[in-house]
This record gives C-alpha cells, sequence and structure tokens, in this order.
C-alpha cells in the first residue's frame, strides 16, 4: 500500500515542503531514499523502538521510503514522527486517510515521547502558504508556530496523541495566541536602565542617537569607564518593535532551536561573542547551515567588546553583511541567506595599556606598540561606523551623587518619535526604515545643506582627511540629530556635533 505524508526542510529561513512516499510491499527490508543523512537513516532504529513500546510494529515486509523532492538533502532527526505515521498508515495499522492534510515533525524517543525540533516557525508559515489544514510538532515548540494565524497547529508530546487524533479517539486541540498581545508584553522595567549610570551625559546622549538613526558605535576608553554598562542599556531605549521586525527575528531564532517554549520574539536581541569567536560562528555556515551571531542579533544589537582583541580576519567578513544587511553563505552543496540587519556597538581600548586617553595615568605604550594595536581594527571597517566617541572615567563627585538620571523610558520616547519620523519619510522607499539604511541617492535627497552647513563640512573633510564614506556617515548622523529635534533641515549645528563623532579619524589616532 502507497501513502504520502508531509514534512517540512529549513534552508537558510525558508521551509521547502517534502512529500514523504512510504510503500509496504512484499519482502523483507527497510529501504529510504532521496538524500537523506544519518540522521534521518538512524530513524528506523527510533521508530521501531517506539511503536513497540505503544503497542505497535514496524511491519515484517518491504519497507520503501521515498522523500521528495529526492535532489535535495534532508537532515536532522526532525522526521521520525512523519516516517512513524506514514508507515502506521501504510501497513493498515491505523486508519488515517486525513493525514495528507497535516504537516508532521518531531523527534521520537525510545518510548514514543516527542523531543523538540528546529524551525517550527518557518515550517508553519509555509503551511499555511501551501493550503495545509495543520501543522503536528512537538508541544515544547507549538506557542512559536500558533502565531501563524488560519493553521490549526497541534502540540503532542508522544506518538500516541497522533494516532488517537487521526482515529478520533482523542481530543486534541489546537493552540491558539494572540499575535498581538504577545508582541507587546514587553518587559515594563527593562534589567539594564539607563538611570542606573553616573554621568556620562555625552555618552547617553552618542546612544541616543545611535538608536533614533540605527547607527554604528564604537566606544573607546580606559579600563572601568563604563564602557559594557553603557552597551547593555542600549536595547532598553530602541524603539518597540513591528510586527514584521518580530517575525523576522523570531524565525532566526526559531532556526537556531533558540526559542525555549515562547511565541513571538517581543524583545529586541542583545548579542555578545567573545573574542575567540571563529568567522563561522559569526556570519553562519557550517556543515548544517546554522545562523550566526549577525544573523542571531537581526533586528536588534550585536556588541563586540575589546574589539581590537577580534582576529582582523573574523572583524573583516562582518564588512559586506554591515553594508547589505544580510549575508549569503555559498558551498558547493548548498546556497543559503540570513538577514542580518543589527546595530553593531563595539568597545575598546584607546591603546594596549588601556590609559592612552586617561590624563590621570601616564601612558606606557611606545608609539609603534600603539600603531599595532590601532591596526587590527583596519579603515573600511572604522568607516562603516557612523559614531566614534571617547568614554572618560567618572570622577567621584558624579559617582556618589544619589539622584537618579533620566531613566530609558524617558530616552526611549524621544527615540521612538524620531524614528516615527524616519518611518514616515521612507514609507514609499522599499527596505529602508531609518536614517542608517539610507543609501548615497537618498543621503543627497533628504540631506539638502545650506551654505554655512556645506563650508563647515567642508573644512572638517580636509583636516581630517576623511573619506567619502565618512562623508555619508555623518550627513547620516546630522539627519538623526535634527529628528531628534524635529528640524525639517540639516542644519549647521546638527552638522558640526556629527563632525564630533568621528573621534578615530583625528589625528594622532590612527597615524
Amino acid at each position: 500500500m502507497l501513502v504520502k505524508v508531509f514534512g517540512s526542510a529549513v534552508f537558510g529561513v525558508e521551509a521547502t515542503t517534502i512529500t514523504i512516499e512510504v510503500n509496504i510491499d512484499k519482502g523483507i527490508g527497510y529501504h529510504l531514499v532521496g538524500l537523506p543523512d544519518n540522521a534521518i537513516k538512524e530513524s528506523s532504529y527510533r521508530i521501531a523502538a517506539a511503536l513497540k513500546n505503544n503497542g505497535y510494529a514496524l511491519p515484517g515486509k518491504k519497507i520503501t521510503i521515498n522523500m521528495a523532492p529526492a535532489d535535495l538533502r534532508k537532515e536532522g532527526s526532525a522526521y521520525d514522527l512523519t516516517l512513524a505515521i506514514g508507515i502506521l498508515v501504510a501497513s493498515g495499522q491505523i486508519q488515517a486517510e486525513a493525514c495528507a492534510n497535516y504537516i508532521i515533525m518531531g523527534e521520537l524517543s525510545l518510548d514514543g515521547s516527542l523531543q523538540p525540533i528546529r524551525g517550527a516557525l518557518p515550517i508553519a508559515i509555509k503551511a499555511k502558504e501551501e493550503g495545509f489544514r495543520g501543522f503536528f510538532l512537538p508541544k515544547q515548540n507549538v506557542k512559536e508556530a500558533a502565531i501563524v494565524d488560519g493553521l490549526d497547529v497541534y502540540g503532542v508530546e508522544n506518538v500516541q496523541e497522533v494516532i488517537d487524533f487521526f482515529e478520533d479517539k482523542g481530543g486534541l486541540q489546537p493552540t491558539r495566541i494572540n499575535r498581538q498581545e504577545e508582541l507587546y508584553q514587553a518587559l515594563e522595567f527593562p534589567e539594564h536602565d539607563f538611570s542606573d549610570v553616573k554621568g556620562q551625559e555625552s555618552i547617553k546622549r552618542c546612544m541616543e542617537i545611535a538608536a533614533a538613526g540605527g547607527h554604528n558605535i564604537i566606544l573607546i576608553g580606559p579600563p572601568g569607564s563604563g564602557k559594557t554598562m553603557l552597551a547593555k542599556r542600549l536595547p532598553s531605549i530602541l524603539p518597540p518593535m513591528t510586527m514584521r521586525e518580530s517575525l523576522e527575528t523570531t524565525k532566526i531564532h526559531s532556526v537556531a532551536g533558540k526559542l525555549k517554549e515562547v511565541g513571538l520574539m517581543n524583545q529586541r536581541p542583545f548579542r555578545s561573542p567573545h573574542h575567540t569567536i571563529s568567522n563561522v560562528a559569526l556570519v553562519g555556515g557550517g556543515s548544517y547551515p546554522q545562523p550566526g551571531e549577525i544573523s542571531m542579533a537581526h533586528n536588534g544589537v550585536l556588541f563586540l567588546d575589546e574589539l581590537p582583541e577580534f582576529k582582523r580576519e573574523v572583524l573583516e567578513v562582518m564588512r559586506q553583511p554591515l553594508e547589505d544587511r544580510e549575508v549569503t553563505i555559498s558551498r558547493a552543496k548548498f546556497t543559503v541567506t540570513y538577514p542580518s540587519s543589527f546595530m553593531l556597538v563595539a568597545s575598546m581600548n584607546p591603546s594596549p595599556s588601556g590609559f592612552f586617553t586617561d590624563p590621570n595615568v601616564p601612558s606606557t605604550s611606545s608609539p609603534n606598540e600603539m600603531q599595532r594595536y590601532l591596526s587590527k581594527i583596519s579603515g573600511p571597517l572604522l568607516d562603516r561606523i557612523d559614531i566614534h566617541i571617547e568614554v572618560t572615567p567618572v570622577p567621584f563627585e558624579k559617582l556618589s551623587d544619589s539622584r537618579k538620571s533620566e531613566s530609558s523610558a524617558a530616552i526611549r520616547e524621544r527615540v521612538t518619535h524620531a524614528r516615527e519620523l524616519q518611518s514616515r519619510r521612507f514609507e514609499t522607499i522599499e527596505a529602508v526604515n531609518y536614517n542608517a539604511q539610507m543609501s548615497t541617492k537618498l543621503i543627497r535627497q533628504f540631506c539638502d545643506l545650506d551654505e554655512v552647513s556645506l563650508q563647515l563640512l567642508k573644512t572638517a573633510m580636509e583636516r581630517l582627511n576623511l573619506s567619502a564614506r565618512a562623508y555619508d556617515r555623518i550627513l547620516k548622523v546630522a539627519r538623526t540629530i535634527a529628528d531628534l529635534e524635529s528640524s525639517e533641515n540639516v542644519q549647521a549645528s546638527h552638522i558640526a556635533e556629527a563632525i564630533q563623532y568621528r573621534s578615530l579619524d583625528r589625528e594622532g589616532w590612527l597615524g
């Protein structure tokens, strides 16, 4: 008897429906074809034990299973449940003609219970697009898949629940989730708040500008000046995620298996990899392609602490994703694309000793040591960072001040207002939502300067020997400063402030 059941494969952040044909005939053998990997080939042992422990049996006949399309490689153990149901129906042990209307996925334990899978959300989205009635998957993944409207999503704990459903013996009900409630169920009191930061008013101003325009920022200062403390508080002033952003972010974390029984992600991610990270771990890839840290930070913040300590080749692979806001992984057997639109926040000491800019501590680094240290960061990478700012240690008087600083909520309100202005400005332009995403053409369109502003910018370009990319960065930051002040035009004061945020372009830093 020939039976068709349906599963799904995830490549990048998109799913592809897999048709699994199970044929049982005279003879003996278990033949699995259609480019399965070792984890799928081993499924026969898990399926046999799971069926036996639930009162069923792997038929002692010739079982031929084809996973179509046969030219697409299938990976992982998530097809166990799909294959088990197909075998039971094809052998006549259960009556489940309706199984062709459902996507069925899950890894089987030997007792028939189910282990969680990766990529439940993109699978559910694809199932809805292709007109499937429902989706069976492990209970641990049900919340992330249930945010897809118009699809019955069933979270099951063992194979027996699926069998009972198809034989009308159980009361299994689909899980329902209100997407809007999930999205706006944000934390009222973030773990890290700017009200905890003493002093550093100029740095807070920079962080506000960076958040308002989505600009990359680097903090340069001696140890203990508060660089990491400030960076960890940046997500608390970013505007709330839109439904589109939340779905994009949730899909990536679903593919990576990092959701941990949650539905829609409503908090912007904050990723802080160690400086020993490899190229693949940062940008993604591997023999089984997985999103890297830059994709896990999509729509959020990627924080690179002690930037010069990262291997230079690791930093260089970020250059293109920073511009394109996506990363394409190409190998001999596959090509996948992961979104990677993130805010880069980096921190570094100004010298190997860390105290080059501290007037109270003499620098012990020679000029050659300074040059070697700073040359670990390439000029093209620095050009992709809009804001460079020096962080100085907080004096005792500020540290001992018991008064609370301005809260993240107050700063976030101004940031959100500036982002709303940008959203209206770019509403007819595809793939541009805030100032940092502006192309050169859009910069010329929306950053029109008067004669005084042009002369000021010309003088800065000549004296600091800035590149063309740095010129564009200054205009983008100035446009954001103008938006924070609700100014329709970029003025000279906005240009002057934006020029101040290019510390590493000044003479004496990079030679």
